[in-house]
This record gives structure tokens, C-alpha cells and sequence, in this order.
């Protein structure tokens, strides 16, 4: 069975990767094809693609051309395949780093408080925590930590407390359980927005997201080839701060590297200045864009 999702900045993404007919090239986050199909339309006979996925669905969409490699994997671990497969470097790497409709609008997978299901929220659902183990077993200061750190929210130590102190009289294991709990600290005018936020909270540290992008683009940094690109398009200010930042110092501290005389050292030539989002046409054919942000980077 084929499963579809609208890739996201679809033409302006592919054509920053600037890809060379004769190019090996990896797209991190394979998930239902769509912007591989756009790589492979424009590589020849030479050229190869990798396409990564952990997740059981995207093996359902998988690409048969002689061009493409899937690999059933988390993009953390790129150059232990790459090395696998005997690449050594690679022309361009594009990462979509947002969650498919496929996943949003399954209640089996949990990742949406729009559905009665249980409370899982793993990409790979092989291996990990679910959601509902970290409910139940971090202590409050941990929980504290995830719904403020991941998602950014004030109220998060009174969430936390709720939580601690629910899960003794009752385990949490359904999306129904964990609503009923915070629904006291959700503000009516903006439910939609901060049931987002502790939604996603939840799934960055199930996921180890913000880990694995930081092991993504480090590993990026030395696979590229000279000139090669790397093409990132992110969902939230914690993804897009971190890219933002590696392009332009070649490290998450921002820390600006030079040399004796003075002259900056860098890793990366920044080739969108200004951020590129989708237009209102897009944004209207697929709401899910509207929080797309797409980065640039070329290897100098």
C-alpha cells in the first residue's frame, strides 16, 4: 500500500541541492518518496541516491530504479551505512525534518491529541520509549525539563507536578489519559497551539530529535564532498536554531573559529541568506508547511 504526503518545498529544496547529473546524494528523511522522486528525475545512469527511513511505512513507498538504495535506518547513524555501502563522499544531503500527515493522522501511532489511541509517538516502533513510559517513569524534574525545554512552554513545572501526581493513582497510557490530565492548564483561546507544544515535547524526547539532528549534521560536515550541499528543512525554532547556527560556525555553540591572523575559519558558505518559506499558495494546498523553514549550506 502506498502512502502520500505532500512534500514540503518540494521545488525550492531540490533545486538547492543543486544536483549534478552524475552525483551521489542522500535524503535523510525518505519517509513517502516525494523529494527523492524529484533527485532521481534529475540524476543519470552515474548518479545515486540513498534514501533513509526508520519507519516500518516508508519500506511500503519505496522507489524501484537501479539509481536508489533504501536504507531502514535513523539518519544518526549515516556514515556507519555510508560506510557500509562503500561511499565515501557525497555530492548533497537533504533532510525534511517534519512530521508526515501519514503519522499525524494515525491514531494508532499517538502523535496527535486529535484521536482516542495510545500514547506511543516512536518513529521506529521497533525499539524505545513511548511516550507513555517517559509519563510514567521520569521523575518531575525530567518531565519539567522535556515540556520546557522542548516545548517551550511557562507552565511547564505545574504540567510536570499534574502528571507525577496522576500517575500514582492511575498509569497513563492512552492520548485520552494525558489530556484529562493537563486539560486544567490549557488557556481555551489558545488549546490548539499549546497542546501542540506539549505534543511535540513529548515526541522530541522520544525521538532524541535534537541528538539526532545534532549527529546528522556533523557527520554532513565531513561526508560532503567540496561544493557539496546540504539542504534542511526544519518545523520549529529548536530545529531551525541549531541549523542556523552549524551553517554558520560549523558548531552548536556559535562559537566563531579563526585563524592566527585573525580570518574566520569556516565550514560552510551560506547560499540563502534570508530564510525561504512556503508561499500562500503552498501554505493553502497544505496547511501542515505553514511552519516550513528551508536552509541552504554549500561546503567550501
Amino acid at each position: 500500500m502506498f502512502y502520500y504526503h505532500v512534500p514540503v518545498l518540494l521545488k525550492e529544496s531540490v533545486e538547492g541541492l543543486n544536483v549534478c547529473d552524475g552525483g551521489v546524494y542522500v535524503d535523510a528523511t525518505f519517509g513517502c518518496g516525494g523529494h527523492s522522486k524529484k533527485i532521481l528525475s534529475e540524476l543519470n545512469n552515474e548518479g545515486h541516491l540513498y534514501g533513509f527511513d526508520q519507519d516500518e511505512y516508508s519500506e511500503k513507498n519505496i522507489i524501484y530504479d537501479k539509481k536508489f538504495t533504501f536504507v531502514r535506518g535513523n539518519f544518526r547513524y549515516l556514515i556507519h551505512f555510508m560506510d557500509w555501502y562503500n561511499v565515501k563522499k557525497i555530492n548533497g544531503l537533504i533532510v525534511d525534518l517534519g512530521v508526515s500527515s501519514v503519522h499525524f493522522d494515525d491514531y494508532k501511532r499517538g502523535f496527535s491529541f486529535r484521536f482516542v489511541g495510545m500514547l506511543d509517538m516512536r518513529m521506529n516502533q521497533r525499539s524505545g520509549q513511548t511516550a507513555s513510559d517517559i509519563l510514567n517513569t521520569y521523575s518531575e524534574k525530567q518531565l519539567n525539563n522535556v515540556f520546557r525545554l522542548y516545548g517551550e512552554l511557562k507552565n511547564s513545572h505545574f504540567i510536570a507536578y499534574a502528571v507525577v501526581k496522576a500517575r500514582r493513582l492511575k498509569k497513563i497510557y492512552t492520548i485520552q489519559d494525558f489530556l484529562n490530565i493537563i486539560n486544567p492548564f490549557i488557556i481555551v483561546k489558545t488549546k490548539k497551539k499549546q497542546l501542540s507544544q506539549i505534543f511535540q515535547a513529548l515526541r522530541i524526547e522520544v525521538n532524541k530529535e535534537l541528538d539526532s539532528l545534532k549527529e546528522l549534521l556533523i557527520q554532513a560536515k565531513d561526508l560532503l564532498k567540496l561544493n557539496g550541499r546540504i539542504v534542511v528543512i526544519t518545523y520549529h525554532s529548536l530545529e531551525d536554531r541549531l541549523v542556523k547556527t552549524f551553517f554558520k560556525t560549523g558548531n552548536f555553540d556559535g562559537k566563531i573559529d579563526k585563524d592566527f591572523y585573525g580570518n574566520v575559519s569556516s565550514t560552510f558558505k551560506i547560499i540563502n541568506r534570508k530564510v525561504i518559506i512556503p508561499c500562500n499558495e503552498e501554505i493553502m494546498k497544505n496547511p501542515r508547511s505553514r511552519s516550513a523553514k528551508l536552509r541552504i549550506a554549500e561546503k567550501i
